[in-house]
């Protein structure tokens, strides 16, 4: 194996530094696989493990590893960490590796980027014939519950998308309080903005917000945390009306620094945390209470659903939809747009 497919001894993160026995070990393992994809996946996937449980453990991988070591990495990325104390063991090490740009954001991680460092991690203990932590009862209950978390997550979807006609009606709900201005820029920044997710909205920071443009042209740029990757920070925009919603927000927040989006005590005080994001879903709740709608007939999932639905509606280009939506592939968006054109095929109205 070249020197190029190894480990450094000196990476550039400190933190993930290995022992001179780690090094040894983890690029005698990676002697035996032949692929170099797939070496360079497992190589990038032991430097994420090797600095998680530095900076969770103060401690280098071990061979083979405890049981409470698996657990707790299981654990720490099954749990959504936004809105979380700062003082948490598994926030304060997600925070670092995000500094470092080896984690996106505090959300909880998709479920393949679990089971592959964990496959990674187990194929390396049966390379070695080394005992293996991760069939144990407590890491299999701790998987099953990640599981099951997944599908409650995917059963939350919105049962209604929140057009704009929808959304509408939601913001003329939003008096000019401190708690009414809070809402407008919510529910305007999360539907025009592409359709953000929760996790998305309550890790916006003010730091995130970009102004240079609103006086002249009512655009505002917004680098949400959760698209960034390393150092780069792709940005979203935000025009006209939400972009001035925003504004009157901060303004009336007094948001200087910190959290965009924080709670509202009943005094009518602005509290320094940020939202959580269940805070998102209760807001949505009222708002449709408030305009006489059935408190579960959209979930903060409509916005981004609604968005797309009216972009499709709209007949906006799915390729121009998904630049701001940030959707993966096309075909994830592809089916609010097939939706709609199924509504509006001609066929449809034969009998009519």
């Amino acid at each position: 194996m070249s020197d190029g497919m190894k480990i450094s001894s000196e990476p550039q993160i400190a933190f993930s530094r290995l022992s001179a026995e780690g090094l040894r070990a983890i690029n005698k393992l990676l002697a035996g696989v032949s692929s170099d994809h797939t070496r360079r996946a497992y190589t990038r996937d032991l430097m994420y493990l090797t600095a998680w449980k530095r900076l969770r453990f103060d401690a280098d991988l071990a061979w083979p590893e405890s049981q409470d070591v698996v657990l707790a990495f299981v654990q720490d990325h099954t749990i959504d960490l936004v809105g979380r104390p700062k003082t948490d063991r598994a926030v304060a090490t997600a925070t670092t590796l995000i500094e470092h740009g080896l984690r996106r954001s505090l959300a909880r991680p998709a479920p393949t980027t679990l089971n592959r460092c964990l496959a990674a991690w187990r194929t390396f203990h049966r390379l070695r014939n080394l005992e293996d932590p991760f069939g144990t009862p407590s890491v299999r209950q701790a998987r099953a519950e990640a599981r099951r978390l997944v599908t409650r997550h995917a059963n939350s979807k919105s049962a209604h998308p929140i057009t704009r006609d929808v959304l509408e009606i939601l913001l003329s709900t939003c008096t000019d309080s401190r708690r009414g201005s809070r809402d407008r820029a919510i529910l305007m920044l999360g539907w025009a903005s592409g359709g953000r997710r929760r996790s998305e909205i309550v890790s916006l920071r003010r730091e995130d917000v970009d102004l240079k443009d609103f006086e002249q042209n009512d655009l505002i740029w917004l680098s949400p945390p959760d698209t960034r990757i390393g150092d780069a920070s792709p940005q979203l925009v935000l025009k006209g009306r939400a972009a001035r919603a925003l504004v009157q927000w901060i303004e009336i927040g007094e948001i200087e620094d910190g959290p965009l989006f924080r709670p509202i005590s009943k005094a009518d005080r602005v509290l320094p945390r940020q939202l959580s994001p269940d805070a998102i879903y209760q807001i949505v709740k009222r708002r449709l209470k408030l305009a006489g709608l059935p408190g579960d007939y959209a979930t903060p999932h409509g916005l981004r659903s609604g968005f797309l639905t009216q972009a499709a509606l709209d007949g906006t280009p799915i390729q121009a939809a998904i630049q701001l939506s940030r959707h993966q592939t096309l075909a994830q968006a592809q089916r609010y747009y097939a939706d709609v054109e199924m509504a509006d095929n001609p066929a449809t109205d034969l009998l009519e």
